[in-house]
């Protein structure tokens, strides 16, 4: 399961409205500072295998390997004076980098 936070859905609503999408895809590719990055991408239809989430009428899709990382986690959005950006708390994150988009199993 992923938590997503009303903040992250009011965001991704916005996100998707802008832009006249559907849904958003959630995952994880390799890279970043501390091995693995958190990745989003604007999606029409899931995919036969995907994981799919709606919270008040977003939907999101994770791919069954993504999903073995992120089960569990929260997805928050907030706003600061400084900055905008997602926040994933991932109890499958033994470290994370600094900007907290990237994490280490």
């Amino acid at each position: 399961m992923i938590d997503v936070t009303p903040n992250a859905v009011k965001k991704i609503r916005a996100m998707l409205d802008t832009e006249g999408r559907e849904a958003m895809r959630l995952g994880i590719v390799g890279g970043g500072c501390s091995g693995l990055s958190y990745k989003f991408k604007y999606e029409t239809a899931p995919r036969p295998n995907d994981n799919v989430f709606e919270v008040n009428g977003v939907k999101l899709f994770v791919d069954p390997k993504s999903f073995e990382y992120l089960d569990g986690m929260t997805l928050d959005y907030e706003e600061t004076l400084l900055e905008q950006a997602f926040r994933f708390h991932n109890p499958k994150a033994q470290q994370s980098c600094g900007c907290g988009r990237s994490f280490q199993v």
